[in-house]
C-alpha cells in the first residue's frame, strides 16, 4: 500500500510543479509529464501484477482531525478500476504537451496541470477508500478538481454556464451519497464498507436507489446525463479523455462498491440496473446521432457505453440473485471489461476528435470533409476508434460486449421475468451496436470522406507529435487486446471474484473459446493486410490517374451537393421519436424567384428539455416568494422564532 500512496505523492509533485514552474513553459510542460508519468508507472507497476495473482493487499487507517479515521483497501476490484487511472491519465498529460501550445496561456495552463494531477490522485483515493467518510472525501475532492478543468476556457459563456451545470449535477449527486451513507450508518452504526449485510431489505433497496442517483449522475446514467454533453465540448480535449474514459467509471465504481457492502440477493437490483443500462444505451446513441458538434456526439456515446457497463453488470446481478454462477461471472466480468476497453477507444476518440478541432478551427461535422487526405493518422486511429467503440471484431469493445451477451444467453435458461430481463439485454446491446455503426459510419463518412465543405479546411494538417504519438498507443492497445485478449479477460474474471458466489468461478474451461476468438480475429487482419499489400504490389509503378466520379451525365457538382451528417441520421431520429425532439426551422420558399434560403434542423433531448422546464418552473416560484427577503431585521427574527416554536410542537 505503501507504493500507491508514493504514487500519489509524484502525481500530486507533478502538478505542485505545473504551478511552481508555469512562467517556464516548455520546461514546464515537461517536468510536470515526466513527474505525473513516473507516479502512474509506479501505481501500474503495483497494480497489474497483483490483480493477475490475486495477492492480497494490506490495509491501512489514519487518524483525520482528530475525530475520524481514513481507512484504505485494495481488493480485486478496486486494482482492476486503478489499471485505466494509471494508463490513460499519463497519455493525457502527453497529449497535452502540444494541445496546450499556447504560451500566453501559461498560467492557466500550469494551474490546469495542478487541478489534472489532483483529479487522478482523488479517483485513485475513491477507487482505495474503505470506508464511507474516505469515500466521500475523495469523492469532493474529484468533483471540485475536475470543475476547475471543466472551465479551462472561462472567458467564454458557454464555458461557464457548463462548468455551473457540471457543478451542480456533481454535487447534487454528492448530497444522494450522503443521504445513502447515512441511511445505511442509522442502521449499521459503522462507516466502514462491512456490517451491510444484516440491513433489512428495503433499506438495502432504498439505500441502492440513492446510490444509483448519486454515482449515476456522475457517471452519466440517463436522464442524470444532462452535463455531459455541456461539459465535454467545454473542457480540453486532453481532459475530457480523462473525464470520458476514467472519471465517469467512478461513478460505475461506486455503483459496484455499495452493491457489494449490501450483498442483496434480491433480483430487483439487476432488474433496475438492467432498465437503466437499456434505456441509457439506447437514447445515448440516438441522441448522438442528432449531434452536428462532434464533442457533443462522443459526449452522447459516453452514456451509450455507460448504458452497456450497466446491461453487464446487471446481468451479473441477476445471475447472483438466481445463483447462476456462469451468468454472473460472465455479466459483471464484462461489464467491468468494458470499462477497461471504454476508457481506451473514449480517450482515443476524444484525442481525436481535439486534433480535428485544433487543426480545422471547428467541431461542427457539417462543416468538414476530406480530412484523411490532410490528416491520415488522425484518421486512421479515429477508424480505429470507431470500429472498437461499435463493437466490431477484431478491436477491444467486441470483446467485453461479447462476455456481456454469454452472460446474457445463459440467463435465456432462467424462468419467468429473469428470461424477460436476460432478453431485453441480448436485444439492447443489438440495437446499440447497430446504431453505434450508423453514428460512427456518419462521422467516418462526413468528416474524413468527400471533399472539404470549407475553404478553411484547406490549411488542415497533422497535429503535433505527442498528439499523434498517443493517438497511436491507444489504437495499437485497441487492436491488442482484441486479437489477443487472454490477460485482460482473465484479470477481469479476477476482479469479479469479489464477489461471493463466483469467488471460485474458474475460468480456464472458457478461455478456449476466448481463444478461438482471437484466433480468428487475427487471421481476418493478416488476410486484409495481405489483400491490401497484394493490391499495392500489382498497382506499383502504374499511372493511375485520378478523375471524379461518373455523375450520370451531371458534371458540375458543388461540395453542398454532398451528404450532411443530418440528412445521413433523419430517418433514424424519426424513428425515435417522441424520444427524440426535433426542432426545424424552414421559411419556406414563397416567390418564383426566391432569394437566400436557409433549412436547419436540431435534435433535442427531452430530458434536457424537461429538466430546463422544471428549473424555469423553480425559478418562477421563488421569483413570486422574493417578498419574503425584504431586509427588515425584526422580521427576520420573528421567522426564527415562529421556526423554533414549530420544532418544539412536533419535538
Amino acid at each position: 500500500m505503501e507504493t500507491l500512496f508514493v504514487a500519489l505523492a509524484l502525481i500530486l509533485a507533478g502538478g505542485i510543479a505545473g504551478l511552481c514552474l508555469a512562467r517556464q513553459f516548455t520546461f514546464m510542460k515537461l517536468v510536470t509529464i515526466a513527474t505525473t508519468s513516473v507516479g502512474c508507472g509506479i501505481g501500474l507497476v503495483f497494480t497489474l501484477p497483483r490483480l493477475l495473482s490475486g495477492v492480497a493487499v494490506p490495509a491501512v487507517s489514519y487518524r483525520w482531525l482528530h475525530i475520524f479515521t481514513l481507512s484504505f483497501r485494495v481488493d480485486s476490484i478496486s486494482l482492476f478500476f486503478l489499471l485505466p487511472i494509471f494508463l490513460i491519465s499519463p497519455l493525457a498529460l502527453l497529449y497535452s504537451f502540444h494541445y496546450l501550445g499556447n504560451r500566453e496561456k501559461k498560467i492557466r495552463a500550469g494551474a490546469n496541470y495542478f487541478f489534472f494531477a489532483v483529479l487522478v490522485a482523488a479517483m485513485a483515493l475513491v477507487v482505495m477508500a474503505a470506508d464511507m467518510i474516505t469515500f466521500l472525501l475523495a469523492w469532493e475532492i474529484m468533483s471540485l478538481s475536475s470543475f476547475f478543468l471543466v472551465i479551462y476556457d472561462y472567458q467564454k459563456k458557454a464555458t461557464r454556464q457548463a462548468g455551473y451545470l457540471y457543478f451542480i449535477f456533481a454535487q447534487g449527486g454528492a448530497l444522494f451519497l450522503f443521504a445513502a451513507c447515512a441511511l445505511i450508518y442509522s442502521y449499521s452504526a459503522s462507516f466502514t464498507f462491512t456490517g451491510f449485510v444484516a440491513i433489512p431489505d428495503l433499506v438495502k433497496l432504498s439505500a441502492f436507489l440513492l446510490v444509483l442517483c448519486g454515482c449515476g449522475s456522475k457517471a452519466g446514467v440517463l436522464p442524470l446525463h444532462i452535463w455531459l454533453p455541456y461539459a465535454h465540448p467545454a473542457a480540453p480535449s486532453h481532459v475530457s479523455a480523462v473525464m470520458s474514459g476514467v472519471m465517469i467509471k467512478m461513478g460505475i465504481y461506486g455503483i459496484v462498491r455499495f452493491y457489494l457492502a449490501l450483498a442483496p440477493t434480491s433480483a430487483v437490483f439487476g432488474q433496475i440496473t438492467i432498465v437503466l443500462g437499456a434505456l441509457s444505451g439506447i437514447l445515448g446513441v440516438v441522441y448522438a446521432l442528432g449531434q452536428h458538434d462532434i464533442k457533443r456526439l462522443l459526449a452522447y456515446h459516453s452514456v451509450e457505453n455507460i448504458g452497456i457497463i450497466l446491461l453487464g453488470l446487471g446481468v451479473g446481478m441477476l445471475g447472483v440473485a438466481t445463483g447462476n454462477k456462469t451468468m454472473a461471472a460472465f455479466g459483471f466480468a464484462g461489464g467491468l471489461l468494458h470499462v477497461f476497453n471504454h476508457s481506451l477507444f473514449k480517450s482515443l476518440l476524444f484525442m481525436g476528435a481535439g486534433a480535428l478541432i485544433q487543426q480545422t478551427g471547428t467541431a461542427m461535422i457539417d462543416r468538414l470533409g476530406g480530412l484523411l487526405k490532410k490528416m491520415p493518422l488522425t484518421g486512421s486511429c479515429f477508424l480505429v476508434g470507431s470500429i472498437s467503440i461499435s463493437g466490431m471484431p477484431p478491436f477491444n469493445g467486441f470483446i467485453s460486449e461479447f462476455l456481456i451477451y454469454y452472460g446474457a444467453f445463459y440467463g435465456l435458461s432462467l424462468p419467468g421475468i429473469s428470461f424477460i430481463f436476460s432478453a431485453l439485454v441480448i436485444i439492447s446491446l443489438a440495437i446499440i451496436g447497430g446504431l453505434a455503426a450508423a453514428c460512427f459510419s456518419k462521422v467516418m463518412g462526413i468528416v474524413f470522406l468527400g471533399e472539404p465543405r470549407d475553404a478553411s479546411l484547406s490549411a488542415a494538417s497533422e497535429a503535433g507529435g505527442s498528439m499523434i504519438l498517443t493517438q497511436f498507443v491507444l489504437a495499437g492497445a485497441c487492436l491488442i487486446i482484441g486479437v489477443w485478449p487472454d490477460y485482460l479477460v482473465r484479470a477481469a474474471f479476477q476482479a469479479s471474484r469479489a464477489i461471493p458466489l463466483i469467488a471460485e468461478f474458474e475460468v480456464a474451461q472458457f478461455m478456449p473459446l476466448m481463444v478461438n476468438i482471437s484466433r480468428t480475429a487475427a487471421l481476418f487482419l493478416f488476410l486484409l493486410i495481405m489483400v491490401t499489400g497484394f493490391r499495392k504490389l500489382l498497382y506499383a509503378g502504374k499511372d493511375c490517374p485520378q478523375t471524379g466520379t461518373w455523375g450520370c451525365g451531371f458534371t458540375q457538382p458543388t461540395v453542398r451537393m454532398q451528404y450532411t451528417g443530418t440528412s445521413y441520421a433523419d430517418s433514424i431520429l424519426d424513428f425515435f421519436q417522441p424520444f427524440v425532439w426535433i426542432r426545424k426551422k424552414y421559411a419556406g420558399i414563397g416567390k418564383i424567384f426566391p432569394g437566400s434560403i436557409s433549412y436547419d434542423t436540431h435534435a433535442e433531448d427531452v430530458f434536457a428539455n424537461g429538466l430546463s422546464l422544471i428549473a424555469c418552473s423553480i425559478t418562477s416560484l421563488l421569483g413570486r416568494l422574493h417578498w419574503i427577503q425584504h431586509g427588515n431585521i425584526q422580521l427576520y427574527i420573528a421567522y426564527i422564532v415562529m421556526t423554533i416554536i414549530v420544532l418544539l410542537a412536533f419535538f
